[in-house]
């Protein structure tokens, strides 16, 4: 049996379902705007308003509904529109800044709709970070990372930096011959346990667990967990959760690989090496680096890193503050993510970037990684024993509870802000226009 859908659209050669009665044309130009900003990291919210605003500027007044696998585009007040597969896996700064502009351009009328199509084109085959910029960057990142971390010899950071440039090398070879959201990760992760295990078979005096955590600190989809936070605040349950469990795998490819890769000489991933303190000079500059390996990351223009620098590099002053008197790991993560959230709110949309990716890049260091890869390490050791001790339960328990509070503190530091900033605004007509979208 047909399904009923396909009964109130025509289905077009390219994919694109468009409802009978409307502009085909001006249907599949929203549809395209829509889904380059969907699977390339804009949030939800993000993706409808600018989709919205292009609609009423073209006349169309349309709604977006999105989903895990598939966005929709109708007319407002209609059962049918245009429909396109759309899988949110991907982190694209410059395709998303791209396409805003493009609709800037569109809505004042500097460009026409052949011409638009055309620039769509062109944005969907922008080509990704090259692979030199990629492995230097990520190298620099993991390196910084390190450093605010504690790293106190200039071996270790040279070994950490090592371990994520050949790690960003592995992950855009694999990519090339499987298209696995999970298998990039995996094998990066892999590489840098195998890197930990020859290390110490070596005896090589840098701290093990820095050595193994920072250069897959560089792997954790941290703006995922952010636009699916996003989306279960504002009641896309669906959809949110579904970003979650996306993040929330990878995570768990990323710890599978390192404790693989730890296993060929049973190297154990144990932070109980001492580490000196961090000054507040290195930790702001390192942060700086730090926010910069992300913007590259994700493909944000040069132009643009400026001000995310800056304020990482700002928030990472008040959390050394904070820390240095005596605040707790989740307050210090609160009063930062809160802190860059004000600041990222408008300027995402000013600069005409996804909120999550650019937020996420400032505050890359706070994502309590190892406690995460520690708790993995655990529960695994779990495996050959017939009893746990009661030591190891009790350290399970308060590393997960330890990165649950971070994770929540950052979560809410950063989308209390946002969405503060999104009620203010965003057009009444807007909202309205909200609560009559389908679910």
């Amino acid at each position: 049996m047909m399904d009923p859908q396909t009964n109130e659209a025509m289905l077009r050669p390219d994919g694109i379902r468009a409802g009978r009665g409307a502009d085909a044309g001006t249907m599949k130009l929203l549809i395209r705007v829509a889904q380059l900003l969907f699977v390339n990291g804009e949030t939800t919210e993000g993706a409808h308003r600018t989709v919205e605003r292009l609609g009423e500027s073209l006349c169309t007044p349309v709604i977006l509904t999105a989903r895990w696998g598939d966005i929709r585009v109708q007319p407002d007040a209609c059962t049918f529109g245009a429909q396109i597969p759309a899988d949110p896996t991907a982190v694209d700064i410059g395709r998303v800044n791209a396409t805003e502009c493009l609709v800037d351009d569109i809505r004042l009328q500097r460009v026409t709709r052949d011409d638009a199509e055309q620039a769509l084109d062109a944005i969907s085959r922008m080509p990704p970070v090259s692979l030199l910029r990629f492995a230097v960057m990520a190298a620099a990142g993991a390196a910084a990372l390190s450093v605010i971390f504690g790293a106190a010899h200039m071996s270790t950071i040279v070994l950490v930096a090592v371990s994520a440039g050949l790690g960003a090398c592995a992950r855009r070879g694999v990519s090339h011959l499987s298209r696995s959201p999970f298998l990039q990760p995996f094998v990066a992760s892999l590489l840098a346990g195998a890197i930990v295990s020859l290390a110490s078979v070596l005896h090589d005096p840098a701290p093990l667990h820095l050595l193994a955590a920072c250069p897959c600190m560089v792997l954790v989809p941290g703006p995922h967990f952010l636009n699916g936070a996003i989306d279960l605040v504002r009641a896309r349950i669906a959809l949110g959760a579904a970003r979650i469990l996306f993040a929330s795998l990878i995570v768990v490819a990323i710890s599978a690989g390192l404790l693989i890769g730890l296993s060929i000489s049973a190297a154990r991933f144990a932070p109980t090496d001492a580490v000196a303190a961090v000054p507040l000079l290195y930790d702001v500059c390192a942060a700086g680096i730090a926010v910069a390996a992300y913007g590259v990351f994700f493909n944000m223009p040069w132009r643009m890193l400026a001000l995310p620098i800056g304020i990482g590099m700002a928030a990472h002053a008040l959390r050394w503050e904070m820390i240095d008197f005596g605040a707790s790991a989740p307050l210090a993560a609160f009063a930062v993510c809160a802190l860059v959230g004000c600041c990222m709110a408008p300027l995402s949309r000013r600069l005409r970037v996804p909120f999550g990716a650019s937020s996420f890049a400032a505050v890359v260091s706070l994502i309590p990684g190892i406690f995460m890869f520690q708790t993995a390490a655990d529960a695994l050791s779990l495996i050959g024993h017939g009893s746990a001790s009661a030591a190891v339960l009790t350290e399970i328990a308060r590393n997960v509870v330890t990165a649950s509070l971070i994770l929540t503190a950052m979560t809410a530091g950063l989308i209390v802000p946002k969405m503060t900033f999104d009620y203010f605004a965003t057009p009444a007509r807007s909202f309205r226009r909200q609560e009559r979208q389908p679910s």
